[in-house]
């Protein structure tokens, strides 16, 4: 072959491949579609005028369709019983073939940090390098949707690599763990291909991925999603009534943190002493370290001595992660403002604020939920000149500023994940088309100190799903597991609150709940335990939803006052795992609750406490990491519960 026939075939095979036809980008090699459903293949043919046929490898039968004006199609094949593999040809004049292509059973897996931590990278679920060694299962699939946002429903979805994956030690390692175990789960025991989409987000609320239809509907975001309804495809607009918004915020909060004066901050030029000011040792989560439970604002302060030599250079300040964000001041000037978790903070101090003699740092902390605080490893933090380096880590002053209940709600900024309706519209909306069986769900976190209205608002959004789907499908919702510091006595408890109110949701048709409460960890919001996550979420989709075994939660059912103690009644038999029960706290007419005893007869418990003469309320694993050791006849732990509506 000369050289100008070997240009001409080579132009000619790029034209080819440009003038392919257009496809989601859900259709890939290696692609699973829901088996015994109908697949919709909408796509744009760059071939104007001519027949797009789909053809399936799985049906005899070829599929038609004339293009619009626009070049857009849409075509409507039935799937088969779950099997594989098969091609999907689509032809407008050129071929485009899809290898590979398995019929089984697809679930959407959704949610925050909790369901996109991955097997190994941040995440490093148990035993991780073990799980990713042995990953090698052709049979399942995997897809996972890119981190985009958007202010209005996009037909565009956006994904990670190339599209689907066979499960393998490589695709896996970064993918969702529950996402994969849960899969793996409904493999071995249905024998028939599985895929999972990994539609995850760490940190986000419930009302990302709600549509804004929906919130209209529910409390508290009715004007809010009008307004947005209103002007979200004018984003100057947004942005403006944002930045409206966050002027009254820092005005209010301001006004309540006494490191603030008349909205200048007041505690970063001198060394700050006194009662108020405590000590911590850093870098290491609050919760840990003499503030448990607390969600607000904190200030610290670090004094060094700066070198003579270091006079007139600028610095560079590592102040490791901070949880959740931060102004950081040096020698009473702000030098930067920080926010994420999991980045680290490397700041630079300005030549003209670096003298010889006392360095005052302040860092003025704000966490929202979870842990907070300067964390990271004691390499962290330092501050340096070139290769000098003097080490920050240590003992730091620290002083409330203001407690999260006393703060007014933060705007959310409209370029943020946490928007309301962004994460709908960018990672949800665009599936919409694609077939599926069920959504497992994990995400709870960040409502956290918004209980009350997590109740209507988790209730709406899967609502929300199932009318864009036009589908009832299964739902099936991870409860928080166990955190922070143990607490047998705890009636605020905003963790107990957010379970409860994601347990309401079980009033709704073809959902399950897979408790947790025993397999958290008190100092990591991110247990490591995803296998028995996984594997309970599978044991209830296989009960509910494919009639195999039996999948039932302990649960209370009724109670009744008899001779000062107060008789529960519960859905099982239940189990004791320890000496004596835990977890009960019971309450007499002053609505003061205390430690109670418990004595468990079959289905039936027992409880009672020398301080409560006259019981009228039980609370069971009420606290953020409550002490609890009750259990099914099945091995399932006890649903956290109250039997009364204090409050």
């Amino acid at each position: 072959m000369n050289k100008y026939s070997f240009i001409l075939l080579f132009f000619c095979v790029c034209l080819s491949v440009q003038a392919k036809v257009i496809l989601p980008a859900y259709f890939s090699d290696n692609m699973i579609v829901q088996q015994k459903n109908t697949l919709t293949v909408p796509g744009k043919s760059t071939n104007n005028g001519k027949e797009v046929v789909v053809k399936a490898g799985w049906s005899s039968k070829d599929f038609r369709v004339m293009p619009d004006s626009d070049g857009n199609f849409e075509v409507r094949i039935p799937t088969p019983k779950a099997g594989g593999p098969y091609t999907l040809t689509v032809y407008d004049g050129d071929l485009l073939t899809l290898q590979n292509v398995l019929v089984g059973e697809v679930w959407l897996c959704s949610g925050q940090s909790n369901m996109e931590m991955p097997v190994s990278g941040w995440g490093k679920v148990m035993n991780y390098e073990k799980e990713i060694s042995e990953a090698v299962y052709p049979s399942i699939r995997l897809l996972q949707v890119k981190k985009v946002i958007s202010h209005t429903p996009s037909e565009k979805l956006e994904i990670n690599g190339d599209g689907w994956k066979e499960c393998s030690p490589t695709s896996v390692e970064k993918f969702s763990a529950v996402a994969y175990f849960y899969a793996r789960n409904l493999w071995e025991k249905l024998k028939v291909p599985v895929g999972v989409v990994d539609c995850t987000w760490g940190g986000t609320p419930a009302e990302a991925w709600t549509s804004l239809t929906a919130l209209k509907r529910v409390w508290g975001f009715e004007k809010d999603a009008v307004r947005i309804e209103r002007c979200r495809a004018e984003r100057d607009l947004l942005m403006t009534k944002y930045q409206e918004d966050m002027s009254e915020w820092e005005k209010q909060f301001n006004a309540c943190d006494p490191g603030m004066k008349d909205g200048i901050p007041c505690w970063i030029s001198s060394e700050q002493c006194g009662e108020e000011w405590k000590k911590m040792r850093l870098p290491g989560a609050w919760e840990h370290n003499g503030l448990p439970d607390f969600d607000g604002s904190v200030w610290f302060q670090k004094v060094v001595e700066i070198p003579s030599e270091w006079d007139g250079k600028s610095l560079i300040l590592n102040l490791g992660m901070i949880d959740d964000k931060d102004i950081t001041y040096f020698n009473g000037k702000e030098i930067a403002r920080g926010e994420g978790y999991y980045i680290k903070r490397t700041y630079t101090v300005p030549a003209e604020l670096v003298k010889p003699g006392k360095g005052i740092i302040t860092v003025k902390v704000q966490d929202q939920s979870g842990t907070g605080g300067i964390c990271g490893s004691p390499e962290d933090l330092s501050i340096n000149m070139g290769n000098d380096k003097i080490s920050l880590a240590g003992e730091w002053n620290y002083r409330i500023g203001v407690p999260l209940s006393q703060q007014p709600p933060v705007p959310f900024s409209p370029d943020s994940q946490n928007y309301p309706s962004v994460l709908y519209n960018a990672m949800v909306y665009p599936l919409r088309q694609f077939p599926i069986k069920g959504a497992i769900w994990y995400q709870g976190e960040a409502n956290v100190d918004r209980a009350v209205q997590y109740t209507p608002l988790f209730q709406a959004m899967i609502a929300d799903w199932r009318q864009l789907w036009k589908n009832d499908f299964p739902f099936y919702f991870v409860q928080l597991a166990n955190f922070l510091n143990m607490q047998e006595v705890q009636p605020n408890s905003t963790w107990a609150h957010l379970r409860e109110a994601q347990a309401n949701a079980l009033h709704l048709e073809k959902t399950g709940m897979a408790v947790t409460i025993d397999i958290g960890e008190a100092y990591d919001i991110h247990p490591k335990n995803k296998q028995e996550v996984g594997r309970r979420l599978a044991q209830l989709a296989l009960s509910d939803t494919y009639g195999k075994g039996k999948y039932q939660v302990p649960t209370y059912q009724n109670y009744k006052i008899e001779k000062g103690s107060v008789v529960l009644s519960f859905n099982q038999e239940i189990m004791v795992k320890g000496d004596q029960p835990k977890g009960f706290v019971i309450a007499g007419p002053d609505m003061r609750f205390y430690p109670a005893r418990a004595e468990v007869k079959g289905n039936i418990a027992i409880v009672t406490s020398p301080n409560v003469s006259i019981p009228v309320a039980v609370r069971y694993g009420w606290a953020d990491n409550p002490p609890c050791n009750l259990y099914g006849n099945n091995g399932l732990p006890l649903a956290p519960f109250r039997t009364d509506a204090f409050e």
